[in-house]
């Protein structure tokens, strides 16, 4: 189904999708998480926070090719604009680096610990911009 983004309605139907599918990717986080499957985990805890970040800027009507990109203007305005707080901006940043060292880095290893903060990391941005999205609702 293409959705219409020429109204409002439309951009929160599309946020409301991304959110949904963060929530996805943070649940096969935490499994992977308590299977050992450390990875896999960061791999998913990146996606839900990149799906999370995405929706808010759906709301903008922005779409972007590059995660940089999206993490990037993300921080332009939702973070330095005072929406969210300065420290997920870091939190973000390190899930992009770590996922990408256990997608790509042959001789990484994977930390128990580096992947309950990816765990974390993702827990709370997905919750944020959710929040976000219901207070918006509310309006």
């Amino acid at each position: 189904m293409q959705l219409n983004l020429d109204d409002i309605g439309g951009a929160r139907e599309l946020a409301r999708y991304r959110i949904s599918a963060a929530k996805d990717d943070l649940e096969a986080a935490e499994l992977n998480f308590k299977e050992g499957h450390y990875r896999s985990s960061n791999n998913r805890a990146y996606y839900a926070v990149f799906r999370a970040i995405s929706a808010c800027l759906a709301l903008e009507f922005k779409a972007y090719k590059q995660h940089a990109q999206v993490i990037g203007n993300f921080n332009r305005d939702f973070v330095h604009t005072g929406i969210f707080p300065k420290e997920i901006s870091r939190k973000i940043s390190r899930a992009q680096e770590v996922r990408h060292a256990s997608d790509y880095d042959d001789f990484y290893i994977v930390s128990i610990e580096d992947a309950k903060e990816q765990l974390e990391t993702a827990k709370e941005v997905v919750e944020l911009v959710e929040k976000y999205l219901n207070a918006l609702d509310e309006k």
